[in-house]
């Protein structure tokens, strides 16, 4: 009996411990099964259960070390709480994710020449009241989450490299400012909890996916993405985010993954269509999500489609980095645009006016005009199809 007690202890322990990371992180087989309610229960009574095992434990262990003889049964005891203490740091001080990935400690931001930021770095920009701000892919891709302040409101800056997202959403549940820190995935997106209910949120919605206030959504702010010399072009007075010194070779291991040039599994690109980590665009209107393949957008440079209610125009800058959704409608009447050759213009052709890259029209019978702008996003297509479940494509 005492040996079934210290088995079953042990076995309690090291489980509980093991299980409890390893279903929010990305280890083999971690992320294909909807186990995020157990994990969640692991993780809120792991104190428990780590009680529960040590008291198991504790009594075949006293009455071992009461009898004189049979060292190798100590030492073999002595041995497994050792190893039970080098998995229990390795968890806490190596593989959580807020341990892995910090918050900027010293966020800088720059306008104009004071701004040290490669031109054709890729970043997500936002503008709230007036203001712009620009966030570079290779730092926040790092951080997982910036807290910011844009044109007096509070935001929340976040990107998953496991799936190539980027999202900006108001901080703010139930009308009160909330704190989040990293917790781990789910389905390989980044999940973050909240300080107040320990809630857990997908990062990919902002949709809290279990805990105590499970279906909550936090309010996506619109955001873009391009290079930062586009979104310059478009913000002349545009703040930029600057490197956090602190972060210096964390950032350098980021430095091709804007491009699809990482050699991680996780955060690679796969330069075939409609693979797992192929890139897509995917646009969502009306409760219809559709995807375009990336490599066909690279290869006509504009795409014209309509999605319910929604005729819209797809276009790829000359960079072939930056990239614009727009509404195909203008005072009522639907266009249709061609890309002007070798040029980073449009034109329309029932008036022949000419666009350019900000959906401005700059010359011609419309000129003045602006096309709206349609949210649109880039990321991987595991990704896309996973949280956008029937999307087209």
């Amino acid at each position: 009996m005492r040996t079934f007690l210290l088995a079953a202890g042990f076995v309690l322990l090291f489980v509980s411990e093991i299980l409890r990371v390893y279903l929010i992180m990305p280890f083999p087989g971690s992320q294909q099964a909807n186990t995020i309610d157990l994990a969640y229960w692991l993780a809120n009574n792991i104190w428990w259960l780590r009680l529960i095992a040590l008291v198991l434990i504790a009594y075949p262990a006293l009455h071992l070390f009461k009898q004189s003889g049979k060292q190798w049964k100590k030492i073999a005891l002595v041995i497994l709480l050792l190893v039970y203490a080098a998995v229990f740091y390795m968890i806490h001080y190596q593989l959580e994710a807020d341990v892995m990935f910090y918050q900027p400690g010293n966020k800088k931001f720059a306008q104009g020449k004071a701004n040290t930021v490669a031109p054709d770095k890729l970043v997500l920009g936002i503008v709230i009241n007036g203001e712009a701000k620009a966030y570079p892919i290779q730092y926040i891709g790092y951080h997982h989450q910036v807290r910011d302040t844009v044109g007096g409101l509070p935001v929340m800056v976040t990107y998953c490299t496991v799936c190539r997202t980027g999202r900006v959403f108001s901080p703010l549940v139930h009308g009160k400012p909330e704190q989040f820190r990293l917790v781990g995935m789910d389905h390989f997106n980044a999940m973050f909890e909240d300080a107040t209910t320990k809630s857990w949120w997908r990062q990919v919605s902002g949709e809290a996916i279990t805990g105590p206030l499970k279906g909550t959504s936090l309010e996506e702010l619109p955001s873009e993405q391009m290079i930062l010399s586009a979104w310059q072009r478009k913000h002349p007075t545009t703040w930029v985010m600057q490197p956090d010194t602190g972060f210096t070779e964390a950032y350098a291991k980021m430095v091709n993954y804007e491009k699809g040039k990482s050699k991680g599994n996780l955060t690679r690109r796969d330069s075939l269509s409609w693979k797992d980590k192929s890139w897509v665009l995917g646009i969502v209107h009306a409760h219809t999500a559709k995807a375009y393949d990336w490599n066909e957008l690279v290869k006509q440079q504009l795409i014209q489609d309509s999605l319910p209610g929604l005729p819209l125009v797809i276009v790829l800058e000359k960079d072939s980095a930056s990239f614009h959704a727009w509404s195909r409608v203008v005072d009522g009447k639907h266009l249709d645009f061609m890309k002007l050759s070798g040029m980073d213009q449009l034109t329309d052709k029932q008036t022949g006016s000419v666009w350019n890259m900000d959906g401005t029209c700059v010359s011609g019978v419309l000129a003045g005009k602006q096309l709206s702008s349609v949210r649109a996003y880039q990321e991987y297509w595991h990704s896309w199809r996973s949280f956008q479940v029937g999307t087209l494509r």
